[in-house]
């Protein structure tokens, strides 16, 4: 305990007060440092009015601030830890990588273990089962000094490279998005008014832009080969103009008839922010997830590379029923109606949705997102931490592929899925909160609040309000149900 040479070190009764306070003095201001760049970057975005991206900073904090509890967990509690003694016989189940005695006698499948590999595991061994507090009882224990250490660094990494690769997916889509503005513009410089706009004309449904792309042609209509048009169409111009327009009629027609010169597009952003601090975060089935994989991740078994695949099947299936939903409203137009008075009008319905929920498809771009990071962050934290040649990190031609399909997850994610979903969720019966401006919403929140406390809102609630349940849009809260009330009992106009 008071010292000595060896590799763990003297402790601090013995360590010279100069390091001390020099590593004090090198952690403090990095964390300061740290801290003072999430504050101005939190004045910045409310001062640029991004109420949404501040939002999600501020998640970014509450994950920092977790990932900071779970350290101070580990760091507290791992002397304990590695006094928790089991049977040598129960460690040698469900290992990630062979033993070395086990290696040594299994022949050529143990030979794949490098030199390096193996040192290190009669290191760990020798850790194990050396002159320590477990040995004195003839057991191991249960969860070594090292591994305990390298646990804690792999938590963090996973969680910034979570919050990265989420900053990057959010990025790379707006600009997507962003180039739909010029579509937004064209409308807005006609200059029209509503009765120019809505002004009876009579047209071939088939003559629309939109249902020539999305209705006719060879197999759009059929069973089988309409879903394998979606499929295909997610890869290559997953959105164009004609897409734009019909959807953003639509959305106007269905929720502010009165407004025809709605900024659909700026709407869009906001909507899209607003889910974005959703994104960020690590919910708990996340790390249910997480705790799952290492779980699993036994040797032979290459967990690390099947479950790669997840992810990709997932992202193709929610790309494809995206783009499948565009081509059943346009289905349900050209069915309908053989010539159409005035514009194009499709009718936007949580029925198009898996189990008529929009936010589903929130979930699974947030668990896919979150699975690619988990991905790519074991990848770098064994090859950091163990080495390219560490019997976890597996085989090239088990490593190639992840990194392949990773990559991809997170090109087609961000340049082809979000977008698709910013728009196509748009299609869902209710509308965001995001359709008000930040003020707005404050306003009519503080509206709402006060007029229920006198009972004034009543009348407005109906049935609902009668037995005890109050109505929700896709947001969920009353406030916003309040605000979708109002929208059809003629509300102020929502200008954007």
């Amino acid at each position: 305990m008071s010292g000595g040479g060896g590799e763990e070190g003297n402790t601090l009764e013995f360590t010279p007060t100069w390091v001390v306070a020099l590593v004090c003095t090198v952690i403090v201001a990095i964390s300061l440092a740290a801290e003072r760049l999430l504050h101005f970057g939190g004045k910045y975005l409310k001062r640029t009015n991004q109420q949404p991206l501040f939002q999600a900073l501020q998640k970014v904090k509450e994950e920092l601030m977790l990932l900071g509890f779970i350290s101070l967990l580990l760091t507290v509690f791992q002397n304990r830890i590695v006094k928790i003694c089991v049977d040598e016989d129960l460690m040698r189940h469900l290992l990630p990588c062979a033993l070395p005695s086990e290696s040594a006698s299994g022949g050529e499948e143990g030979s794949h273990a490098s030199p390096e590999t193996e040192a290190h595991h009669r290191r760990l061994l020798a850790e194990a089962t050396g002159g320590g507090y477990c040995s004195a009882r003839n057991k191991v224990p249960l969860l070594s000094l090292e591994a305990t250490h390298h646990l804690h660094i792999f938590i963090f990494v996973l969680a910034i490279v979570h919050v990265t690769f989420s900053v990057l997916t959010v990025v790379i889509g707006g600009l997507k998005i962003r180039q739909w503005k010029h579509w937004e513009d064209s409308i807005a410089k006609d200059n029209y008014s509503a009765e120019q706009v809505f002004k009876p004309k009579i047209t071939h449904v088939r003559q629309h832009d939109f249902i020539r792309n999305r209705f006719l042609g060879v197999g759009k209509r059929s069973v089988i080969l309409g879903p394998l048009y979606s499929f295909l169409k997610q890869f290559y111009g997953s959105v164009t103009r004609s897409d734009y327009l019909a959807l953003r009629h639509g959305f106007i027609m269905s929720h502010c008839r009165g407004n025809p010169k709605f900024n659909f597009h700026k709407y869009m952003i906001r909507a899209l922010e607003d889910d974005f601090k959703k994104v960020v975060g690590i919910s708990w089935y996340l790390w249910v997830f997480v705790v799952l994989f290492l779980l699993l991740n036994i040797n032979g078994w290459h967990t690390y590379f099947w479950i790669a695949f997840f992810p990709f099947v997932l992202l193709l299936a929610v790309g494809t029923k995206l783009e499948h939903i565009i081509s059943q409203l346009a289905n349900e137009v050209a069915e309908k109606h053989v010539a159409v008075e005035g514009e194009l009008v499709v009718k936007p319905s949580d029925d198009h949705f898996w189990f008529s929920r929009p936010r589903i498809v929130l979930f699974l771009i947030h668990f896919i997102l979150f699975q690619n990071a988990f991905e790519i962050a074991f990848f770098f934290w064994i090859w950091v931490q163990y080495g390219f040649d560490s019997c976890i990190m597996g085989q090239v031609r088990y490593i190639v592929p992840r990194l392949i399909i990773g990559v991809f997850i997170q090109v087609l994610c961000s340049y082809s899925t979000l977008p698709l979903y910013a728009i196509v969720t748009q299609m869902g019966t209710h509308f965001k909160k995001s359709i008000f401006e930040e003020h707005v919403q404050v306003g009519l929140i503080g509206w709402a609040e006060k007029a229920k406390k006198k009972g004034g809102l009543k009348g407005a609630f109906g049935a609902g309000a009668a037995k005890g349940k109050t109505p929700s849009t896709t947001d969920g809260s009353s406030a916003h149900v309040q605000m979708g009330v109002l929208e059809h009992n003629e509300p102020p106009r929502p200008d954007v």
